[in-house]
């Protein structure tokens, strides 16, 4: 597939015409942090026969860059703190709170269940059932939707969702060789099976498994992957600096004139409170061109700037039903409507879930691309991104991959993660869906919209789209 999309892409004629319309774009695009367009109220999604569930209020710690602030803690440390910040934002007693659901991706083997632990640690009853959910960058995704089932089918009112994730500390295992010889010795009765079992163990037993965020079926890490998607697509290391440039300066905008409402406060115990996040660095493109390929060497195009970086952090979400929402005196900030999960080829599409996934979670909704008031897409890579926005523009990767007739269509950049994305905010995996759902609701609100269009690639090929419609603001 990788080599049929470079054949085709370097004979598509308007391959120079898209590049130069998008560069427009994003330089239009990055002088202004909300929305340009605001449109008129159209239809509501409600579902008949379904509970409405709505968007009470979101949260997040501050997102650092691993290995700083946050390091010497554990994940249910940050996901407890994500869980004390919302009930403090939203006074919701906890003993009203139904469930509690969490997403995360590498998992702390001392609290595999991070969401029960987490609960207990934040106050809430030992009576509210407490689950972990993993679908790697859209574990919280997958929180909240299960969340969303469980509400819309009346079996709750009150849900909290979110993720959590901790890069700064994560598992390293024994060889299997090792595992196996460790396993082994409780079994053994003597000090002369003991001696034996010892006599076995060799100098390579003690080589560690160090982890890689690599796919299992391939074997290849998601920097080639996506360095092989932006030479399929024709992304030029250009573009993809453009694009991170972008996203940082949009962040940097938001976060100085306070519109990322979402983040609170997390005093660190044994340092200061953390404020904001650590990872935003607007820098220049002569800046960025200096840095060297980060996966395929020497020609590659993904750096440590136009990638995201291993973040620690939290987020949590909490969900209502339409009715508990308002009998409790609630202002919801939105509606949570139609989703959808993707998944495709993990090897040559592992990226590419936002364009398999925009296009169906649209049709389910009735809705156009036109009717899109807020685009917040996940920015693993900003060739990632790129990539998808070649494949939604192209009709012969629609017909020939999608079994459509005619292609996606491209988001308006001036609706496009404007208060910047993962590229520069950080992408803890389990935590990211969280923040653009929260995100795209607090853009909606301040830019006068009406729907949000939130959608993430993942490992394994998936990928995920939801509708977010705001809440009369009357």
């Amino acid at each position: 597939m990788a080599s049929m999309l470079m054949h085709t892409f370097r004979i598509v004629p308007t391959n120079v015409k898209w590049a130069a319309k998008l560069n427009l774009r994003l330089l239009c695009s990055a002088s202004s942090t909300q929305s340009q367009v605001k449109s008129s109220t159209k239809k509501t999604l409600a579902k008949p026969g379904l509970k409405s569930v709505v968007l009470v209020e979101g949260v997040r710690i501050p997102f650092l860059v691993s290995g700083t602030t946050y390091a010497e803690l554990m994940p249910h440390d940050l996901a407890r703190a994500a869980l004390k910040g919302l009930l403090t934002r939203t006074n919701v007693p906890n003993t009203d709170v139904d469930y509690i659901v969490f997403g995360t991706v590498i998992q702390e083997v001392k609290t595999s269940n991070v969401a029960r632990e987490a609960a207990l640690g934040a106050g809430f009853s030992e009576r509210t059932p407490a689950h972990t959910v993993t679908m790697a960058c859209i574990s919280s995704n997958q929180a909240m939707t299960t969340a969303f089932g469980l509400i819309a089918s009346g079996q709750c009112d009150t849900i909290i969702a979110g993720g959590v994730e901790f890069m700064s500390d994560v598992p390293i295992r024994h060889s299997r060789k090792m595992r196996k010889a460790l396993l082994s010795f409780p079994r053994a009765k003597t000090m002369g099976q003991k001696l034996a079992l010892l006599g076995k163990i060799r100098p390579d037993y003690f080589a560690p498994e160090l982890p890689a965020v690599a796919e299992f079926s391939t074997s290849e890490t998601m920097g080639h992957s996506a360095d092989r998607l932006a030479a399929a697509f024709g992304v030029s290391r250009r573009e993809q600096d453009e694009f991170a440039l972008r996203s940082h300066s949009l962040s940097k905008k938001a976060e100085t004139e306070k519109l990322l409402k979402d983040v609170i406060p997390f005093k660190v115990p044994g340092h200061h409170t953390v404020t904001k996040d650590n990872g935003i660095r607007p820098s220049s493109m002569e800046q960025l061109a200096k840095l060297k390929p980060a996966f395929i060497k020497p020609h590659g195009t993904i750096t440590a700037a136009n990638a995201s970086f291993l973040t620690d952090g939290a987020s949590a979400v909490l969900l209502m039903s339409e009715d508990k929402a308002l009998a409790m005196g609630y202002k919801p900030l939105a509606y949570l409507r139609d989703f959808v999960y993707v998944s495709q080829d993990p090897k040559d599409q592992l990226l590419l879930g936002p364009t398999y996934a925009t296009p169906k979670v649209l049709e389910k909704a009735g809705l156009t691309l036109n009717d899109i008031d807020v685009f917040e897409f996940h920015e693993a890579f900003a060739a990632q991104i790129l990539s998808n926005m070649r494949a939604m523009d192209s009709e012969w990767f629609a017909k020939t991959y999608m079994g459509r007739k005619t292609k996606v269509g491209v988001p308006e950049m001036n609706k496009f993660n404007c208060w910047g994305g993962s590229l520069s905010l950080g992408h803890p995996f389990g935590a990211t869906g969280c923040r653009l759902v929260t995100t795209a609701a607090h853009r909606l609100i301040a830019g006068g919209g009406q729907y949000a269009l939130v959608a993430a690639c993942a490992a394994g090929g998936q990928g995920h789209g939801m509708i977010v419609e705001t809440y009369p603001q009357k």
